[in-house]
C-alpha cells in the first residue's frame, strides 16, 4: 500500500547559504472508486483510508447511508497489465437489494484534489438526495468561545502536517469540544470523506450531534458532505463560497467561516450559535 509521506533531496537555501538535505513530502496518488466492478470516480488522494474514502464519497453521492447496505469492500488485484496490484483501485460491492444508481458518462467523474466533486453544483440535487434532515433534537448550541479553541485542538492533533506542511485536515467534535475524530489528506474533501466513511462503516450515521471542522476554505462540495452526513454544524477557517452559503441557508446548516482566533462570521444557522453567556457577561460589566 502506499505511503502517507516520501522522502525527496533538496536543495535548501538558508540566508543566502545552500545546502543539501532530505525533505518530507505529502504522498499523493490516484484512487480509482468502482461501484459493483464499474469505474465511477477517480480522486487524487493521500494513502490511507481508503475504505473509508470510497463509503464516504458515496454517502457524498446519495449512494449509501448505512452499513449495513455494503457488502464488501476491497481492493482491485490486477489493476495493471501485469497483474499486480496497486492498492489504487477500490471496489465497493453493494448489498443484495441495494439500488445501483444510473452510472453514465456524466457520472463518471474525475476529482481533483482542490476542487472535489467539480460541476455538480445542484442545490436541488443534494435536497432531494439527502437523507437525513439537518434536524438535532435538542438542538446543538455551541459557544463562540468553544469555536474559538477548536482550530488549536485541530492542529495539535495532525502528526503528519508536522512533518510536511502539506496537509488538509477535518475533524468532528462533541458540541462539547472533545475531539471524536481527525483524518488529513492532501484534498480537503477526501479528509471529510474519510471521517463520513468512517462514521458509516461503524454505523455512526446520521452525524446529527457533531461538528465538522475543516482546515481551509469552505466550498460548496464541504457543505455537500455535511448536508448529506447529516451535521448541523461546518466550522471552516477560511472563506465559504457563495454557492456553500447558499446550501447551507437552504438546508438549516450553520455555517462558521474565517474561524480565527476569537473572531469568526456565522453565515446561516446563527440559531446554533449560544451567545447567551456572552450576553450575560456583558450585563455584568454593565
Amino acid at each position: 500500500m502506499g505511503r502517507v509521506t516520501e522522502r525527496r533531496r533538496v536543495l535548501r537555501i538558508r540566508d543566502g547559504v545552500p545546502g543539501r538535505r532530505p525533505d518530507t513530502l505529502v504522498a499523493e496518488e490516484p484512487l480509482e472508486i468502482r461501484l459493483n466492478g464499474r469505474p465511477l470516480a477517480v480522486t487524487m488522494r493521500t494513502p490511507g483510508d481508503d475504505f473509508a474514502l470510497a463509503a464516504g464519497f458515496l454517502v457524498s453521492e446519495g449512494v449509501l447511508g448505512r452499513a449495513e447496505e455494503v457488502a464488501n469492500i476491497v481492493y482491485c488485484a490486477g489493476a495493471t497489465r501485469d497483474g499486480s496490484n496497486t492498492y489504487n483501485v477500490v471496489d465497493v460491492r453493494l448489498a443484495p437489494g441495494v439500488p445501483l444508481p444510473d452510472i453514465t458518462l456524466e457520472r463518471n467523474v474525475y476529482t481533483t484534489s482542490s476542487c472535489g466533486l467539480c460541476g455538480k453544483a445542484s442545490l436541488d440535487a443534494v435536497r432531494t438526495t439527502a437523507r437525513w434532515p439537518i434536524a438535532d433534537t435538542p438542538p446543538v448550541r455551541v459557544a463562540p468561545e468553544l469555536l474559538a479553541v477548536l482550530p488549536a485542538r485541530l492542529r495539535a492533533a495532525q502528526r503528519v502536517f508536522d512533518r510536511t506542511g502539506g496537509l488538509h485536515a477535518a475533524a468532528l467534535f462533541s458540541p462539547e469540544g472533545d475531539l471524536l475524530d481527525l483524518r488529513e489528506d492532501v484534498g480537503r474533501h477526501n479528509a471529510v470523506d474519510k471521517l463520513i466513511g468512517r462514521a458509516l462503516r461503524s454505523g455512526g450515521l446520521p452525524l446529527s450531534r457533531s461538528v465538522l471542522l475543516v482546515s481551509g476554505r469552505a466550498s460548496f462540495e464541504l457543505a455537500q458532505k455535511a448536508v448529506m452526513a447529516g451535521i448541523p454544524v461546518l466550522a471552516a477557517v477560511s472563506a465559504p463560497s457563495s454557492l456553500a452559503v447558499d446550501l447551507a441557508a437552504e438546508t438549516g446548516l450553520t455555517l462558521v467561516g474565517f474561524l480565527r482566533g476569537a473572531s469568526m462570521n456565522v453565515y446561516t444557522g446563527e440559531e446554533r450559535i449560544d451567545l447567551r453567556a456572552r450576553a450575560a457577561a456583558g450585563g455584568r460589566d454593565g
